[in-house]
């Protein structure tokens, strides 16, 4: 992956992020997104030795689409100034856990978990970590884990999620409305030619909560 040049175009767009100028650029763009898919076409080869969840997934059901929605947004900027992409069992839509890769000037990151579950899911996740609270507690606390993500981020409820006992010991941790990771990379990081390499280790960190997430929404309540 060539980044300086997905750097310089995503800094480009940044100051000139309109349809106009996207326009005249596109066949730049064309051939970074080209760059970025077979980046991802290759950590997949890469995930799926130790993830078989995703073994023959195309790099293009992960890739998301640089336009903006703009529709419910005060920021009517048409187009995002990142490249993102999202390993996960059935792609990007599919609304299961994964291995997220980031990249934008002074601001790429490697993240996995899940991300806006469906409420069925959530429901059924946070269930699961009623039921089996040290399971969950005993990945989160890994020294692995600890090393990498420090811990669970998401958005979280003010108030405890109905339907669980507020006497629960762990009961902040159903309150999660998102259950990810996420680890910072530096742009210098990104440049480098063991970015694969070093990506595929973070991912190997983030493989147990991505499974025992797999594992809970698959099988969603009614």
């Amino acid at each position: 992956m060539d980044a300086l040049r997905i750097f310089d175009f995503l800094n480009q767009l940044k100051d000139n992020n309109n349809r106009e100028w996207f326009q005249e650029n596109k066949s730049e763009y064309e051939l970074i997104r080209k760059d970025f898919i077979d980046f991802i076409r290759r950590l997949i080869e890469k995930i799926s030795k130790f993830d078989k969840e995703i073994i023959f997934l195309s790099p293009l059901k992960c890739i998301f689409r640089i336009n903006r929605d703009i529709r419910f947004s005060n920021n009517k900027s048409p187009y995002k100034i990142n490249f993102g992409g999202l390993i996960s069992k059935g792609g990007r839509n599919a609304g299961n856990p994964g291995y997220y890769f980031h990249i934008e000037p002074g601001n790429s990151f490697i993240s996995g978990g899940i991300y806006m579950p469906r409420p069925e899911a959530l429901k059924a996740l946070r269930e699961d970590i009623y039921y089996n609270p040290d399971e969950f507690k005993k990945i989160i606390n890994d020294d692995l884990f600890l090393k990498n993500f420090k811990e669970i981020q998401g958005r979280k409820l003010k108030r405890n999620p109905r339907g669980f006992p507020p006497e629960f010991s762990d009961i902040n941790l159903l309150k999660y409305k998102d259950y990810y990771v996420t680890h910072t990379i530096s742009d210098q990081k990104i440049c480098s030619e063991d970015i694969i390499d070093y990506a595929v280790e973070i991912y190997k960190a983030m493989l147990p909560l991505n499974h025992y997430i797999l594992q809970a929404v698959s099988y969603p309540l009614a």
